[in-house]
């Protein structure tokens, strides 16, 4: 029976391009994560949207002297573009924009609010006297308490993951213009999340599934205890509150942006023609919801996501939070301050995108951060893709296309080194299948390149180039088995390689769509026609890889 899975991934802020480090920490690996379930033919709906009501956004909008809608627009449209092009297969991706997500959003605050799980209070917010006006808490930098990072913002710590308010910080200043501010009191929402300190730590206790970094994290943060946390400020740019006399304020982005899966849901199945369609994916015990993260995001869906859905008392929570940790470029941390990264548009218009879904998904930092670097990018592709996987494909097509007419031979007897051949097939699609549900993506990639390596070892050994002289049906036999390699591989990889196993699926004579032969085996059917094969990737130059440093380190000066 079909299986049905969420898959929820972080909402990127639409104030700026998409670079390699976002990729590869959770959009890559969500959409792997949803073309196999897919695959396997699991009901699956992936979601995500532009968070258009961040203050990076309005930061942006005052240094450029225009709306923050503007900027908005400017990105949602390249995100969008981005993701066609590089076959990120969202069901829907949305905005947190529409009249749908503010509708969503007040209900569930009144809803907490009605049940007694958020409560007003005041609290000192910074305020500057030199703009007028609350900062806010993006608009705040500082030194962190916990770690001492001078670079700490007033929500969040980057450095070491702690979650702050603009009051925590030493030594609060603007992040524009660098004034210094002082704290003023003003009456807000509070979400209560010290009610839900110990079921979230009972709850988070059972969860042996998730990933070390992410159960560690959490539940050293449950056991230092939990505070009370407001979430509206004194801002224009956001969800309204559903209620008189706030006027002036605004329900506070990371209380809204997280109840953009339930929204985005819900739009989606709007958009189906089954308005209900969602309830399954949030209501149902036997749905499996996956958020897909990065290791700064692991407390608001570990904790604060879980705590909101535990206070409305009608939906389930995450079933796992697979969150990576950082990727670093040429052995510096990505910096969009400094403009070191490699930008996805920028990529997109001179790459193909198979080439980065296979090496950022071979690098993906799922234990540890990992790095991005040109060589090894270039080395990638021409030893394992092109020498490898590649040329292992263009090899069986083309004997097989000259040596039997554009027609798949009919095997001899097997002998033991074919027989050990076929055997690693179904053996390596499940191992495959076993790490791709298991979210570890990079062994899942392994296993296909393992086949590959195999299957050219066995064609070395078996010399169909020679046999063809002397005994056509040991040759026959030989490329029967590797189509049939070939044809798993086509499998496997289109997870991670959705555009060039589409070429390998049409190469093999198949019609439609890879995804929709499904996660299975299909042994070649002796005496099909296909077509005269074609190279999968393309070789890169050496000088590739000196020229992208030199264009990345000219961006940053």
């Amino acid at each position: 029976m079909p299986e049905r899975i969420f898959v929820a991934v972080a909402w990127p802020y639409a104030n700026g391009s998409l670079h390699l480090g976002q990729i590869a920490g959770c959009y890559l690996p969500a959409d792997i994560f949803a073309r196999y379930h897919r695959m396997k033919g699991n009901r699956v709906i992936m979601v995500s949207g532009s968070d258009q009501h961040g203050t990076p956004i309005t930061i942006r909008a005052d240094r450029e002297g225009i709306s923050p809608q503007e900027i908005v627009d400017r990105f949602h449209a390249e995100f969008l573009d981005s993701w066609s092009r590089l076959g990120i297969s969202f069901d829907l991706f949305t905005t947190t924009g529409t009249e749908n997500h503010a509708q969503v959003v007040q209900e569930l605050f009144l809803t907490l609010l009605e049940k007694g799980y958020i409560y007003k209070d005041s609290m000192l917010l910074p305020y500057s006297a030199e703009q007028d006006r609350f900062l806010p808490d993006r608009y705040v930098e500082g030194i962190c308490p916990f770690c001492g990072d001078p670079g700490a913002r007033g929500d969040q710590c980057d450095a070491c993951g702690r979650t702050l308010n603009p009051t925590d910080l030493i030594e609060p200043r603007s992040a524009i213009g660098g004034s210094i501010l002082e704290f003023r009191e003003s009456e807000h929402f509070f979400l209560k999340l010290t009610a839900f300190q110990e079921p979230l730590l009972e709850w988070v206790k059972k969860q042996s599934h998730w990933r070390p970094n992410v159960l560690n994290f959490t539940q050293r943060y449950l056991e230092d205890g939990l505070k009370d946390r407001a979430i509206t400020r004194d801002i224009q740019w956001g969800i309204r509150i559903p209620l008189e006399g706030y006027e002036s304020k605004r329900i506070y982005v990371w209380f809204e942006a997280v109840t953009g899966y339930l929204s985005a849901a819900k739009e989606w199945a709007q958009r189906e023609g089954e308005p209900e369609a969602w309830e399954p994916y949030f209501r149902d015990s036997e749905t499996r919801g996956y958020y897909f993260i990065g290791k700064d995001n692991i407390p608001f869906h570990t904790i604060i996501w879980p705590a909101m859905l535990m206070g409305d008392g009608s939906f389930e929570r995450p079933y796992d939070v697979p969150a990576n940790e950082f990727l670093n470029m040429e052995d510096a941390k990505i910096s969009t301050s400094r403009n070191w990264a490699v930008w996805l548009p920028d990529y997109l218009d001179r790459f193909e995108p198979d080439p980065l879904r296979y090496v950022l998904s071979a690098i993906m930092p799922e234990s540890s951060d990992s790095n991005f670097s040109w060589p090894d990018f270039v080395r990638r592709n021409n030893q394992e893709l092109v020498a490898t996987y590649g040329n292992l494909v263009h090899r069986v097509l083309t004997m097989t296309h000259r040596n039997f007419k554009g027609t798949f031979p009919q095997p001899g007897e097997l002998d033991a080194e074919d027989e050990a051949m076929m055997d690693r097939i179904p053996a390596a699609l499940d191992e495959a299948a076993r790490n791709l549900e298991s979210c570890r993506f990079r062994r899942a990639l392994s296993v296909a390149m393992d086949l590959a390596q195999a299957a050219n070892r066995y064609l070395d050994v078996k010399e169909p180039w020679r046999t063809r002289k002397t005994d056509l049906e040991r040759t026959a036999t030989t490329l029967w088995v590797c189509l049939n390699v070939l044809s798993c591989l086509r499998t496997i990889t289109y997870p991670f390689l959705p555009f060039s196993a589409q070429r390998l699926h049409e190469m093999l004579g198949y019609e439609g769509g890879v995804k929709d032969a499904g996660w299975k085996l299909d042994v070649v059917p002796m005496g099909k026609s296909f077509g005269k094969p074609a190279h999968l990737f393309s070789k890169l130059d050496d000088s590739v890889a000196e020229e992208e440093q030199e264009r990345l380190r000219a961006a940053a000066r």
